[in-house]
C-alpha cells in the first residue's frame, strides 16, 4: 500500500501516488495481507552454482543504460523464479570482479562468544587469526531477540529499533577494514587474514565482519539473540556498508541503508550528471570499492553491472531504502532509479510489497532521525524480524529527486514462471562419519531421489552443537553426497543432519542424526612456552616471539599454548599459531609448519598483539605448554 503523510507537500503527494498506480499496473503492489520472506539459512545460497563467462576489463562495451538484471551471462534470459538463484550468484561475481573485490567464504575457523552486552569473534584461517568485538544493546524482555547491526552507531534510530523489540548490535566497521589507509597497505581484522594489499575495498571486508558475527550468533545456540533474525543499518558511509552487506550475505532478513550517496545505492551511470560526489572522489577518499573500480571512476557505462542488481541481489529478502531529496551530492536521484530497477526483481520473484525506497521528507540533515521513517521502521521489523507484521513495502520519492526508469532501461520485466514441481526429495540417509580428526569430519550420506522432475540438486548440512539441545544450522551445502566439516574444536560432539534441495527449490524433510565428537589434540610430549614483549603502549603490547620448546626427549607433532589476558584486555591478532579465546583464556595451538619440534628445538615464529586499557600496564600470565 502506497500512502501520503498529511505533512507532505502537494507535489510530493502526487509523485508518490503516480508511483503508486504504476507499480499496480506491473504488479509490484499486491492486494491482500503480504508474507515475510525468511532469510536463507546460509550466506551464499548459490555457492553451488557454476559461473562461467565473466567478461573481461578489456572487452567491456560502453552501455549508457543499466543491464538487464534478467539476462544471464550466455546472453539468455531467466523465464522461472527458480533460475533466480544462479542469476543472483552470476550478478555477485560480476560485482566481486568490477566493483567491490572478492568476498571470501567462511574461513576455517570461526569461534566467539555471545552475551547479553557484547559478541566476540575469532577467526583463524590458514595459519593466521584476528579478533574483533561488537556490543549488545537488548531491549525489554526476556527473548531470544531478533537483532539490527548497527553500522558505525552513526545515523541509525537505535530508540525505534530497541522500542520495535529488536536488540541492537554496535559493530565498528574499523576493527576489519580501517579508513586512512593507502590501497596497497589496507589494515584491520580482515585484511589481517587475506593480507594488506588485498584488492578487495573496505565494503566488502566490513560485509565479511558481520558474516562472521552471524556464525558466531547461530554457534551460540539462541538462547539470547536469534540466529535467523538479523538486520544490518547505518548512514552515509556506513549506509555504504550496511547496503554490501545484506547484499552479499542472504542470512540478512533485513537490509536498511540510509543516505548511503556515491559508493552506496545510486546507480553509478546516474551520477556523473547528477552532481553527485563524482566516482573518481568516492573512489579516491577511502579504499570503499575494490581495486579494480579504479578502471571505471570515469567510464561507468563500460559497467557489466549497476547497483539496480545490487539492490536485486537483496530480493526478496527484507529491503528498506532510506534517502535524502535535499542533498545533491549524495545522489537520491540516481538512488531512486536503483530502487526502482531492482524493484522490478521483486515484483518478478512475486515479492514486490517486501521493498521499500523513502526519500519523502522534510528534514535536509545529513543523517538526521525521521520522524517520516519511525513507523516504516518499525513495521519493517515486526514483519521481517519478528515476524509479527504483515504491512507492505512503500515506494515514497520525493519530487525533488525522482528518477525516471524508463529514461535508463532498454529491458522489460518478463514474467517469471513458478515451478511446476512442487514435490520434494526423499529423505537422505543418515550421515555417517569417516576421517575424524581434532578439528574435522567427512560425512556421507545415501542419495535423495526426486519425483518431480526437476531433479536433486544439491544437498545441505546442518550442524548443532552438543550431543543435545542447541540449534541445527546450516554449515554447508554440497552437489554430492559428501561433506568435509573443517574449523572443528578438539575433544567436542556435534551433531548433524542433512536435506535434500531440487531443481524447483523443494527441500526433504531432514535426514537422521548423526553424532560425531572429535579427537583429542595431536599435541605430546613436554614444551614450554616465554613470552617477549616486543613494544608496548598505553593502549596495547606486541608479544613478539612467544618462543615454543620442547623440553622432553622424544619429538612432538604438535603443542598448545594457554595463558590468561588481564581484565580488560583483548586479544586483537595473532600470527603463525591458529588463536582461539574463551573469556580471558587464550589458547594457541601449533600451524602445519611450525608442529614438529626435535627434542631441544624451539619455535620462535609465533607472536601475537593485544590491547588494553589506557594505563593499565599488566602483560598476561600463567603460560602453559603441552
Amino acid at each position: 500500500m502506497i500512502t501520503s503523510l498529511a505533512r507532505s507537500k502537494i507535489r510530493s503527494r502526487v509523485v508518490a501516488l503516480t508511483v503508486a498506480a504504476a507499480l499496480s499496473i506491473a504488479g509490484a503492489v499486491t492486494a491482500g495481507p503480504p508474507e515475510a520472506v525468511a532469510a536463507a539459512g546460509v550466506e551464499d545460497e548459490g555457492a553451488d552454482c557454476a559461473v562461467t563467462g565473466l567478461p573481461d576489463t578489456g572487452s567491456l562495451p560502453t552501455d549508457a543504460k543499466l543491464p538487464d538484471p534478467f539476462k544471464k551471462l550466455n546472453a539468455t534470459r531467466i523465464s522461472a523464479k527458480s533460475e533466480w538463484r544462479c542469476r543472483r550468484q552470476e550478478i555477485k561475481k560480476l560485482a566481486e570482479k568490477f566493483v567491490y573485490g572478492e568476498k571470501p567464504g567462511k574461513p576455517a575457523s570461526v569461534t566467539g562468544t555471545v552475551s547479553r552486552t557484547g559478541i566476540t569473534v575469532n577467526v583463524n584461517h590458514n595459519g593466521r587469526s584476528s579478533s574483533f568485538s561488537a556490543g549488545v544493546d537488548l531491549p525489554s524482555g526476556s527473548g531470544p531477540f531478533p537483532a539490527v547491526v548497527v553500522v558505525g552507531g552513526f545515523g541509525a534510530d537505535t530508540a525505534a529499533i530497541k522500542a520495535a523489540g529488536a536488540a541492537v548490535i554496535n559493530y565498528d566497521p574499523y576493527a576489519v577494514g580501517k579508513e586512512g589507509t593507502p590501497r596497497n597497505n589496507k589494515q584491520g581484522a580482515f585484511y589481517s587474514i587475506y593480507g594488506s594489499s588485498s584488492s578487495t575495498g573496505l565494503l566488502v571486508a566490513w560485509a565479511w565482519g558481520v558474516s562472521r558475527i552471524i556464525d558466531v550468533i547461530e554457534q551460540s545456540g539462541g538462547g539470547i539473540l536469534k540466529a535467523d533474525a538479523t538486520g544490518v543499518t547505518g548512514c552515509s558511509r556506513f549506509g555504504k556498508g550496511a547496503f554490501v552487506i545484506g547484499a552479499f550475505d542472504q542470512r540478512i532478513a533485513l537490509t536498511m541503508p540510509i543516505e548511503s550517496g556515491s559508493a552506496g545505492v545510486p546507480i553509478f551511470r546516474g551520477i556523473p550528471g547528477e552532481g553527485a560526489q563524482s566516482l573518481s572522489s568516492a573512489y579516491g577518499e577511502q579504499p570503499w570499492l575494490g581495486d579494480a573500480f579504479g578502471s571505471f571512476t570515469g567510464s561507468p557505462a563500460r559497467l557489466p553491472v549497476d547497483t539496480h542488481e545490487m539492490v536485486a541481489m537483496v530480493a526478496p529478502r527484507g529491503l528498506f531504502i532510506m534517502d535524502n531529496p535535499h542533498i545533491a551530492n549524495l545522489g537520491p536521484k540516481s538512488a531512486s532509479v536503483a530502487a526502482l530497477g531492482g524493484a522490478e526483481v521483486y515484483k518478478a520473484l512475486g515479492a514486490g510489497d517486501n521493498i521499500t525506497y523513502w526519500s519523502d521528507i522534510q528534514d535536509g540533515n545529513h543523517c538526521a532521525n525521521r520522524a517520516e521513517w519511525r513507523t516504516p521502521l518499525q513495521q519493517n521489523i515486526q514483519r521481517f524480524l519478528l515476524k509479527t507484521g504483515n504491512a507492505p513495502g512503500a515506494i515514497r520519492i520525493s519530487a525533488k529527486a525522482l528518477g525516471n526508469l524508463a529514461e535508463w532501461r532498454d529491458w522489460q520485466t518478463p514474467t517469471l514462471g513458478d515451478a511446476t514441481d512442487t514435490i520434494p526429495p526423499s529423505t537422505p540417509g543418515t550421515p555417517a562419519a569417516a576421517n575424524v580428526t581434532a578439528t574435522g569430519a567427512t560425512l556421507t550420506w545415501a542419495a535423495s531421489t526426486d519425483q518431480g522432475g526437476s531433479g536433486v540438486a544439491g544437498y545441505d548440512v546442518l550442524r548443532a552443537p552438543g550431543a543435545s539441545g542447541g540449534t541445527f544450522t546450516q554449515v554447508g551445502t554440497s552437489t554430492a553426497t559428501s561433506f568435509s566439516d573443517t574449523g572443528l574444536t578438539p575433544s567436542t560432539t556435534y551433531r548433524y543432519q542433512v536435506r535434500a534441495r531440487d531443481g524447483a527449490g523443494n527441500t526433504s524433510p531432514v535426514s537422521n542424526t548423526a553424532q560425531v565428537t572429535t579427537q583429542p589434540g595431536t599435541s605430546t610430549g613436554t614444551c614450554t612456552a616465554v613470552p617477549t614483549v616486543q613494544t608496548q603502549w598505553a593502549t596495547g603490547y606486541v608479544i613478539q616471539p612467544l618462543t615454543i620448546t620442547n623440553t622432553g626427549t622424544s619429538t612432538i607433532t604438535g603443542w598448545t599454548v594457554t595463558f590468561t589476558l588481564p581484565a580488560g584486555h583483548t586479544l586483537s591478532g595473532s600470527w603463525n599459531g591458529t588463536a582461539t579465546v574463551s573469556g580471558q583464556s587464550v589458547t594457541i595451538k601449533n600451524v602445519s609448519h611450525n608442529g614438529t619440534l626435535a627434542p631441544g628445538a624451539g619455535t620462535t615464529s609465533v607472536g601475537f598483539q593485544a590491547i588494553r586499557p589506557n594505563g593499565n600496564t599488566a602483560l598476561p600470565s600463567g603460560y602453559t605448554c603441552a
